[in-house]
């Protein structure tokens, strides 16, 4: 075999393996501490869109701007019900924490394995 058809062999490989490998993109929906439920169940809808059709994992933020930092139960009740929610499609990967002025809860996807456990 020459140089020149090695050299194709490795490129074909590479695009084949480049093919198969699956990138998972990070959306992130940003909500308030006092969110109402209407607007709620449209945030969600979203989520629903980009872990279910998508299949990106999802950040949700809640943002504490003002006095409100000092109810941050509201914001952990808030995330905790998007949790809720979601959990026939996501596993939460981490749980609510506060970053700054804001918190955080991260979502994926659940694998075939997980949806058939159920």
């Amino acid at each position: 075999m020459d140089y020149g058809k090695y050299r194709f062999e490795q490129q074909k490989k590479l695009k084949e393996s480049r093919k198969k490998s699956n990138t998972v993109s990070v959306k992130e929906i940003r909500l308030s501490p006092t969110i109402e439920g209407n607007d709620f169940e449209t945030k969600f809808k979203h989520v629903r869109k980009f872990i279910s059709k998508e299949g990106a994992k999802v950040r949700v933020s809640i943002r504490f701007r003002g006095r409100a930092i000092t109810h941050k139960e509201l914001g952990q009740q808030v995330l905790e019900k998007m949790a809720e929610a979601t959990s026939d499609i996501a596993n939460v990967i981490s749980k609510p924490k506060m970053e700054g002025r804001s918190m955080f809860l991260m979502l994926a996807p659940k694998s075939d394995k997980d949806k058939k456990k159920k």
